[in-house]
């Protein structure tokens, strides 16, 4: 009896580049993906964790912004990153009105703008033995 078995090393994720400095969407484009931004509006804490996760960091990483107050810091930290990656313009000003008085929209612009950088998880080294 022959069988085979499937060996997978981790997958390592790689980044599209992107040459845009500017987000791909404004902060208001919620009819760009008009399921997702009914998820954030309902949820958003729920779509807040789906995101976090799918960025990479913790899942109930946004779950923090109950204790911050007035300002939403775990929202802020995470466009302010998103920035960063991305080489997106900007400023913490802006990200911080934007993160107080529009959660959910900064949740719907980040995931839009992740799904426009097109990040894919690609298997590297799986072979069968």
């Amino acid at each position: 009896m022959n069988s085979s078995t499937m060996i997978v090393t981790q997958p390592q994720p790689v980044m599209v580049a992107q040459d845009s400095e500017e987000w791909g969407s404004k902060i208001c484009d919620c009819c760009q993906d008009v399921p997702e931004c009914c998820f954030a509006f309902w949820c958003c804490p729920c779509f807040a964790c789906t995101i976090s996760k799918k960025y990479g960091e913790c899942l109930c990483l946004p779950l923090l912004d109950i204790f911050g107050g007035l300002i939403s810091p775990i929202t802020m930290s995470m466009r302010v990153s998103m920035r960063q990656r991305y080489g997106i313009k900007g400023t913490m000003c802006n990200d911080c009105v934007c993160s107080t008085f529009c959660t959910s929209c900064v949740w719907c612009q980040m995931s839009r703008e992740m799904k426009r950088r097109n990040i894919p998880i690609v298997l590297v080294g799986a072979k069968y033995t």
